[in-house]
């Protein structure tokens, strides 16, 4: 059973330790930088871990952009001991639904290196789609809730 919980100070030293496959390394940030932007954006950030049953397998941050009016999957990642197990897509519908009865949001957005198709293909797989906007070689993708 996947389920999403909110990193406490009982748990964050174990999501300092998820660690990602070498190749992934320039797709994806540490969980020390991005526990530093939950903390610093702590009004507007929702970090969690992504626990299968009791282990810890992967971390997830959602956030509320400002600058731009909309909430985002701003961090995802998955230990590199437990992917290719599902737990990736089940989180993030986890994170979707959390969104949705949370704030009532109708659409969410999140962004992947153009390189990186894995991501691509799992953001595509939940109901992303791109946008046509870049940023350098990141590629916006926007979810419409009730599109998935």
């Amino acid at each position: 059973m996947v389920t999403l919980r909110e990193i406490t100070k009982e748990n964050y030293e174990e999501c300092l330790s998820l660690r990602i496959a070498d190749s992934q390394r320039n797709f994806v940030s540490s969980n020390e930088r991005s526990l530093a932007q939950a903390w610093a954006y702590y009004d507007t950030a929702y970090p969690f871990a992504i626990y299968a049953d009791h282990v810890m397998v992967g971390f997830m941050m959602l956030g509320y952009y400002e600058a731009e009016k909309y909430y985002t999957l701003w961090k995802f990642m998955i230990d590199q001991r437990y992917q290719n197990r599902g737990y990736g897509k089940v989180a993030l519908r986890l994170g979707i639904a959390y969104l949705v009865n949370r704030f009532g949001v109708k659409e969410i957005y999140t962004a992947y290196y153009e390189t990186n198709a894995v991501a691509r293909n799992l953001y595509a797989s939940i109901g992303f789609r791109e946008t046509g906007e870049k940023n350098g070689s990141e590629v916006g993708m926007r979810l419409i809730i009730g599109d998935q």
